[in-house]
């Protein structure tokens, strides 16, 4: 069972850049779909990026295409690069992965859960 490790969290100034990072333990994410989700202060936890296995589909949410990227290896990482940030993008940021061949925007779909990295987003 692969466990994974959030990092990368930090405070940035709005219109600055951030880099996360997801490693994984116990097992390579080869056949794991990727997923990233957020949830700022007072409201539910929500998708923002997914990735398949290969790398080959990604799929994001509205409120960040084309500011946020979703890539991988097949070995123990996962990386997401966020771009354009704004005060609203403040929150605590997850990535999570699942054996089933999917990029749901559904929370309950996704098994494995890193432990979060806060961002925040200020001048």
């Amino acid at each position: 069972q692969v466990q994974l490790e959030d990092s990368g969290g930090g405070l940035v100034q709005p219109g600055g850049s951030l880099s996360l990072s997801c490693v994984a333990s116990g097992d390579s994410l080869y056949s794991y779909a990727m997923g990233w989700f957020r949830q700022a202060p007072g409201k539910e936890r929500e998708f923002v990026a997914s990735i398949n296995w290969s790398g080959s589909s990604t799929h994001y949410a509205d409120s960040v295409k084309g500011r946020f990227t979703i890539s991988r290896d097949n070995e123990k990482n996962m990386y997401r690069q966020m771009n354009s940030l704004k005060v609203e993008d403040t929150a605590v940021y997850y990535c999570n992965g699942d054996k089933k061949p999917t990029l749901t925007e559904r929370e309950q779909s996704w098994g494995t859960w890193g432990q979060g990295t806060q961002v925040t987003v200020s001048s």
